[in-house]
């Protein structure tokens, strides 16, 4: 198993630097993983820094929240997009679909999906928020709207990646969507459990630790 092409290699603080992302961009083309995954104002650093690798930049969009207009977000999916971006991660509005605005969750994720055309687009559901019923909605949604993959965290929430949560988004798209775990993935066995359970994409800032069969603690994503 190539775990290196499963991992979206992530760095996503507030508090990142130009430093941090010319690292990130340097480790993800030496592990060779699958992309960087960076906030938007960082897609042109991270796409010169990967320029004639294999290596793909992925950018965040609404993040983390995921509470900005629609507008907003899809004003930023195109930027990164122009920027060097060839994936899109977006945060669904949590609170919309709380609220029981399923057509406006819906009609969001199917206008950035528009936006980026045959671009990649994740669509984070934070499932640390949602009922189960809620995390099939949103699954269901995201499938309804296009979108190529759910994924289940941004990291930033009250809790990340759940083997449960995982199995209740992968009956929920029925194949037709593919999975990302993010948050909290930080060590081999639990990301090999992960793929074992057919996902296509992790999300974490431990790839390294995750190769090299380390195990890391702390607040890491």
């Amino acid at each position: 198993m190539e775990i290196n092409k499963y991992i979206d290699h992530t760095v996503l603080k507030a508090t990142t630097t130009e430093a941090d992302i010319i690292k990130l961009c340097e480790e993800a083309v030496k592990y060779n993983f699958f992309s960087v995954c960076v906030n938007s104002s960082y897609v042109p650093l991270a796409a010169e820094h990967t320029k004639g690798s294999e290596v793909a930049v992925c950018s965040v969009i609404g993040f983390p929240l995921g509470a900005m207009s629609t507008e907003s977000k899809v004003f930023e999916a195109k930027n990164a997009i122009e920027n060097g971006a060839t994936e899109i991660d977006m945060v669904i509005n949590v609170g919309w679909l709380q609220s029981g605005k399923s057509e406006a969750v819906y009609e969001e994720i199917k206008a950035i999906k528009e936006a980026i055309g045959s671009n990649l687009l994740k669509v984070i559901i934070e499932t640390c928020y949602l009922s189960d019923d809620e995390k099939k909605l949103a699954s269901e949604l995201s499938v309804k709207a296009n979108a190529d993959f759910v994924k289940t965290s941004t990291g930033f929430g009250t809790g990340g990646a759940t083997f449960e949560d995982i199995q209740i988004m992968k009956d929920a798209v029925a194949g037709k969507a593919k999975l990302k775990a993010s948050g909290g993935v930080r060590d081999f066995e639990t990301a090999k459990k992960y793929i074992d359970m057919g996902v296509s994409r992790l999300g974490t800032s431990n790839g390294i630790a995750i190769m090299e069969g380390k195990e890391v603690s702390g607040d890491s994503y």
